[in-house]
């Protein structure tokens, strides 16, 4: 009976050690931007796999916010501004992992000069995607460059059929938030940048892994593992960006490796070391870091 009680216990130590510190498969979901391809880097590379971790790609930043909202994943990628939004709905919700801030990756295009808006009385069709970052951008513009708001015609379209868009009607005022690598096709199309974050918008965007403070205590271990994968892909990005972007090309939406080799000019990685300067403007924005990794 000592024996049978002996066995016992060392089986229950075992079972302890070899089970997971999780009760789920851990669940992101993230859109198409730059700053977001280290995590497609990793799912290619199988390192995902190794934690329990699944990355859902989704085609808006709203549509990420509503699969988030609806319980279909654990944690999504996003900016400051997703994050004040959900807040007031999930008072837990905290950002956990920095991944890169927007120095020119932010863009207002349209097929006018800014000049010529500001001049002009007619109605302005604007596309964004309204629910994110895009319509604080909008906001930014409208205020500062003394744009009757009441000439704002808003046209809510996922970034995927923005890019559809086609400058064949020159007489009507149009202007179209975006990001890359979405500009991509818009400026083929025959618009122009007028705005970004680099040039003309003082604006803080910071893209981050939200998510609530019970699922980082539940999944703490994969989340720290994420990190890791993530600094990982951008030192491979860093080494030899060809195959990295041979890697991840498929989730490109048919960007060349030129475009894409152009896009990573307009974001700055965060992943590691902040600077003063950036710390300081994070507080100045109440941006919260006590739960980062």
């Amino acid at each position: 009976m000592k024996l049978f009680g002996l066995l016992l216990t060392a089986l229950l130590f075992l079972t302890s050690c070899s089970s997971p510190s999780h009760d789920h498969t851990l669940t992101i979901s993230t859109t198409t931007w730059i700053g977001y391809t280290p995590l497609f880097y990793a799912k290619e590379k199988g390192w995902l796999k190794t934690e329990d971790i699944k990355l859902i790609n989704v085609v808006s930043l709203s549509e990420n916010l509503y699969l988030y909202k609806a319980g279909n994943s654990d944690a999504y990628c996003g900016t400051q501004y997703e994050h004040s939004v959900l807040k007031t709905q999930i008072p837990s919700l905290v950002p956990i992992i920095l991944f890169d801030r927007s120095n020119g990756g932010d863009i207002i295009m349209s097929n006018h000069s800014i000049k010529q808006l500001q001049e002009s009385n007619d109605k302005i069709d604007t596309y964004l995607e309204m629910d994110s970052i895009n319509f604080t951008l909008l906001n930014d513009f409208i205020q500062n460059y003394k744009i009757d708001e009441s000439r704002i015609n808003y046209l809510n379209r996922d970034q995927t059929e923005i890019a559809t868009l086609h400058n064949d009607q020159p007489n009507r005022k149009v202007l179209i938030i975006t990001y890359i690598p979405y500009d991509t096709k818009l400026t083929e199309n025959g618009f122009r940048e007028i705005l970004s974050t680099k040039n003309g918008l003082d604006l803080l965007v910071i893209d981050a892994l939200f998510t609530r403070h019970e699922e980082l205590i539940l999944h703490k271990k994969q989340f720290i593992a994420l990190k890791d994968f993530n600094n990982k892909a951008i030192d491979a990005l860093n080494k030899n960006p060809k195959e990295f972007f041979d890697i991840i090309e498929p989730y490109m939406d048919g960007l060349s490796y030129e475009e894409f080799k152009h896009s990573l000019t307009d974001i700055e990685w965060i992943n590691k070391d902040l600077s003063p300067e950036l710390k300081e403007r994070m507080r100045k924005a109440s941006f919260p870091t006590k739960d980062l990794l």
